[in-house]
């Protein structure tokens, strides 16, 4: 039986535009995205700047993790935000959450070297990225309840806009690698250039903030009851949906982070220049972003489960060969195949995740349920994806490790989607 509350309009109310309630969620999800991912992509330079270590692969290590850190923030940011997105609305929390995000930003963009003011430097590489992971904590729940809720019957569509602007993120973060890279020397890119995406991070959130204050709460939200206890609520009441959840978000946020490092897993296992593999990353943005809308549609029309379980499947099945091939053939068409195999993989499996969230939770305890759900799978299996990634290659000296995780994510979310159509009816 789904608990999802049955919406009713609010009398005397007209919609927004279309493109107004995607541009408030988006541009502004966008903008979080691209601030966490970008410090992923220039992980290396990273290292050797904040992280230095007689061993190099020990210095990128401590980046990643630094990367992964950040993720225990998570949880704790999808229950103080979940909460009070359920309580307060979710228009208040998505202006809270982008602010938080530019707070991080700044810290990265201005942050001295380690050359400069020593241990300083990582401890405060560190708090700014448990500033950016509390901030993403309420992001994903917060703007995936605000674009379902516009519009309850095209939820599939609206919703995976959420998924659109993340491949806007990567399509954002992999054209400065691959710019950056290209224009720059080096010396250059080690001195200021890495600098130059978190700053432009910036300059785009006085935008997305400006509108997200100038668009009005969901109606649904409006509609419905409140309740106290948003938390307790999703623990009790709805305790299996937010195990299944959790479960069925394993592949999406495996495979997100996956598509993160693989430009430093060109450049560093297979000698790709970081510019080709930065723009060959590109294109899995472009994919996404294109194809991650198509997929929602078709999951209003169909159904979610069924497209997730297909892409579910092909990501099992091919994932392998594709990391096969690559190492087979190093060469930046190798990898730009790859690419867009795994971008069309990835936009069909999460394209319709978050209706499948949405559909999952009640409208009163939903921005709870969905952010916790969403970020403790982030935390546990894909905040860490580049560290366990690193060190699987490490410890089996095996180039083609990538891929084994990703098949064990596919078996954790092929048996969640399962469970959700047998146990809750879900289609």
């Amino acid at each position: 039986m789904n608990t999802a509350t049955t919406f009713q309009p609010v009398a005397g109310r007209t919609s927004p535009p279309a493109w107004r309630i995607i541009a408030a969620a988006s541009i502004g999800n966008a903008l979080e995205w691209f601030d966490l991912v970008v410090y992923g992509f220039f992980a290396v330079t990273i290292a050797r700047l904040f992280f230095p270590s007689d061993n190099e692969s020990m210095s990128l290590l401590l980046t990643l993790g630094t990367f992964g850190v950040s993720f225990f923030m998570r949880p704790l940011g999808a229950v103080v935000l979940g909460v009070y997105a359920d309580r307060v609305g979710r228009r208040a929390t998505l202006t809270l959450s982008i602010m938080l995000m530019m707070l991080g930003t700044l810290l990265i963009a201005i942050m001295p070297t380690y050359a400069t003011i020593g241990i300083w430097a990582p401890i405060g590489i560190v708090a700014a990225r448990m500033i950016q992971g509390f901030s993403a904590g309420g992001e994903f729940g917060s703007a995936t309840a605000f674009l379902a809720e516009h519009t309850p019957n095209r939820r599939g569509f609206f919703a995976s806009w959420q998924v659109a602007s993340q491949g806007l993120t990567t399509l954002l973060a992999a054209g400065f690698g691959a710019g950056l890279n290209e224009w720059l020397t080096p010396d250059q890119m080690e001195s200021w250039g890495w600098r130059i995406p978190f700053f432009f991070g910036l300059l785009i959130g006085p935008v997305a903030y400006y509108i997200r204050t100038r668009i009005d709460e969901t109606p649904e939200f409006l509609a419905t009851e409140r309740t106290e206890t948003p938390l307790g609520d999703t623990f009790t009441t709805n305790r299996l949906r937010l195990v299944l959840a959790i479960g069925t978000v394993v592949l999406g946020t495996v495979a997100t982070y996956l598509v993160l490092y693989m430009p430093t897993f060109a450049v560093k296992q297979l000698g790709i220049p970081p510019a080709a593999a930065f723009a060959a990353t590109l294109v899995t943005g472009v994919v996404q972003f294109i194809c991650a809308p198509m997929v929602g549609h078709w999951s209003d029309r169909h159904g979610r489960t069924g497209v997730m379980v297909t892409a579910a499947l092909l990501f099992l099945v091919l994932i392998y060969p594709l990391f096969l091939l690559l190492a087979a053939s190093p060469t930046f068409g190798t990898m730009i195949v790859v690419q867009i195999i795994i971008g069309i993989l990835l936009s069909g499996y999460f394209g319709a995740l978050p209706a499948l969230l949405t559909d999952l939770f009640p409208t009163q305890s939903r921005t709870t349920g969905m952010s916790l759900s969403y970020n403790i799978a982030v935390t546990i299996f894909g905040g860490f994806a580049p560290f366990i990634i690193v060190w699987l290659i490490a410890a089996s000296g095996n180039k083609l490790a990538p891929s084994f995780y990703l098949i064990f994510a596919a078996l954790i979310s092929l048996a969640s989607l399962f469970a959700v159509r047998k146990r809750l009816g879900l289609r």
